[in-house]
Order: structure tokens, then C-alpha cells, then sequence
């Protein structure tokens, strides 16, 4: 299956074939995108406070947040029961998935959203995390050693199982794309970015400014608050035209992740996915740093993007209804 697979993914590029010239780019990973907590940083004690969402009668101590094998399930009648590696995971290692990609899947912009996606394709990316094909291009980030870590102690039934979870969930409009030239001054906390008080503004330069709706939703995890993601004038028609088109720079997306975006057989959707994890997973592949059964087919389709191209079609397919 993951041969033939291969296989299919690999006529539907040769069919459509470019002269791909070479750009400068960075090797660098972008900060903003790649999001590293400041050295030293600490999370704030329990104060043992219990704490609220909007739309919950739960409530949940900061010690049970921050348990990464106890999923906070502040909406359960949102999503069908999670299974016991989505939930709660096995200690010491595998991770309840459910706790960095959310009981309903969307994830945040440090990790990915998963509703949704093939199952297939979910089983294949933690066996390349296993193997030490798929890494991330800053050793620092957090997310991905976790992710990592799990892969590397959750059996095959317990990703199946997972994979099959996140497979039947629905997609949902999750990040708001809004072109601006000016965004709001932010720093990295919990592995994102968040505004900085006093509140200030900057020039947003070619970058993608990805930040919670409501910080301290998102701070206790509720899987019912989304993200705004900032994006520069003009990015989302560029990013439209090198997807469909390919600007002679690229391979349509369209050729291998469907018409509208939305995935085809085990290639995953990028419509309306996290811009940051787009640009990251685009760094990652540029830079040699994501392989795997089907990495290299996205080489080529990589090579010939500058890191302007990018940021605009990350900007272009976040703004997409998933």
C-alpha cells in the first residue's frame, strides 16, 4: 500500500513537469515561525485556583493543565471519547496525543492540527519521527522532541489507534488570515508567540504573525478557542498564484493535495492548517530536515521557493476554508 502509494505520488509530479530555477534562501530557521521559549523560562505555580472556560461547567486545577497524560476535556460533548493514547497516553513516554493536538484535533501553531488528515499519512509521519527521518530544523523546539519522545515509545496499535481517532474528526475554521502591514509587537511563551504589554505595533516585514484569539483560553487549553495569523499585504494573491500555477518556480499544489487543497488519497490537506507549521515543514524540507517515504517527492517542489514564496503560500493556505 505505501509502495503503490509512492508510486501514484510520484507520476502525478512527473506529469507535470518545470524548470525549477534555484533562489536564495535562508538555511536559517525563521524565529517567528520556529517559536523557542527564552532561556530560564518557568511556568508560574498552582495557586490552586480552579480555572473556567466560556461554554464549560469543568473546571481544572493548573497542575491537571499541565498534565501531559491527562487530557483537560473542557468541551467532551465536542468530539467523540478519546482513546487511551489520545487521552492519557502511557507513562513514561508516549504522551496523550490529545494533549498537544487537542481532544478535537486543531492542534496549535507549535505543533499540527490533525483532524482530518488520513490515517495512513498520520501512522508514516510518527514512524519517520521514530527513525529520526523527520526532525525538526531547531533542535530546541520542545514540540517536536515530545513528539519525538512519544514516537518513540507508543507501540504500532497505540498509533493506529490514535492515527484512526484523528482520522474521523472534522475539520474547522480555525485560524483568520488578515493581510496587515503593521502587527502587534509579541515575544515567545509556551512555544508561541503572544502579544507584549504594553501593547506596541511593528512593521510586519515578510513574516507570519500567528497568535491566539484569546491568550488565556489558549493558555488553559481550550480546544474551542482559535488563532489569528497575520500575513503581509498582498501575500495571499502570491501564494494563490504560485499554488495553482507555480509561477514557474514550483509544481502546483493542486497536482498531488487535490483541487481545493483538501488532501488527495494519503497526501494531506493544507487548506486552512497553521501557516507557521507550513512555513516550518517548507523550512524543513528545503533544508534536508524532513524526509521519509514520501519527502522526496516534496523536494523538488521545495527547491526553487525562496523564503518569501514561503511566507505567501503559507499566508494563501491558511486563508482557505478546510
Amino acid at each position: 500500500m505505501k509502495r503503490s502509494a509512492g508510486r501514484w505520488l510520484a507520476a502525478l509530479l512527473a506529469a507535470a513537469v518545470v524548470v525549477i530555477p534555484q533562489t536564495v534562501s535562508s538555511n536559517e530557521p525563521p524565529p517567528w515561525a520556529y517559536a523557542v521559549n527564552p532561556p530560564g523560562s518557568q511556568m508560574p505555580p498552582d495557586d490552586g485556583v480552579p480555572r473556567r472556560v466560556p461554554g464549560s461547567d469543568r473546571t481544572f486545577s493548573i497542575t491537571q493543565l499541565r498534565d501531559l497524560f491527562g487530557v483537560p476535556d473542557w468541551h467532551p460533548t465536542d468530539h467523540p471519547a478519546m482513546p487511551e493514547p489520545v487521552g492519557k497516553g502511557r507513562r513514561p513516554d508516549a504522551l496523550a496525543c490529545g494533549f498537544c493536538h487537542l481532544p478535537n484535533g486543531m492542534g496549535r501553531p507549535e505543533n499540527s492540527s490533525l483532524a482530518g488528515l488520513p490515517a495512513e499519512y498520520i501512522v508514516q509521519q510518527v514512524a519517520d519521527f521514530r527513525t529520526g527521518a523527520r526532525k525538526s530544523s531547531e533542535p530546541r523546539s520542545l514540540p517536536v522532541n515530545f513528539m519525538i519522545r512519544t514516537a518513540k515509545a507508543a507501540t504500532e496499535e497505540e498509533v493506529k489507534v490514535a492515527a484512526a481517532y484523528f482520522a474521523s474528526l472534522p475539520t474547522r475554521r480555525w485560524i483568520r488570515v488578515v493581510e496587515t502591514p503593521t502587527v502587534p509587537t509579541t515575544h515567545v511563551a509556551g512555544w508561541m508567540l503572544v502579544a507584549t504589554e504594553p501593547t506596541g505595533t511593528e512593521p510586519i516585514g515578510s513574516r507570519i504573525i500567528e497568535m491566539p484569539e484569546d491568550l488565556e483560553r489558549t493558555e488553559l487549553r481550550d480546544s474551542l478557542s482559535g488563532f489569528v495569523a497575520y500575513v503581509p499585504p498582498g501575500s495571499v494573491e502570491r501564494g494563490r498564484a504560485l499554488a495553482t500555477e507555480g509561477a514557474g518556480r514550483t509544481v502546483a499544489c493542486a497536482v498531488c493535495h487535490g483541487a481545493e487543497l483538501k488532501g488527495l488519497g494519503p497526501v494531506p490537506a493544507l487548506a486552512g492548517r497553521s501557516p507557521s507549521y507550513i512555513v516550518r515543514q517548507l523550512h524543513d524540507l528545503r533544508n534536508g530536515n524532513r524526509n521519509g517515504l514520501w519527502a522526496s517527492l516534496m523536494k523538488r517542489v521545495v527547491a526553487g521557493l525562496s523564503d518569501d514564496d514561503i511566507v505567501d503560500l503559507a499566508a494563501y493556505t491558511a486563508s482557505l476554508a478546510p
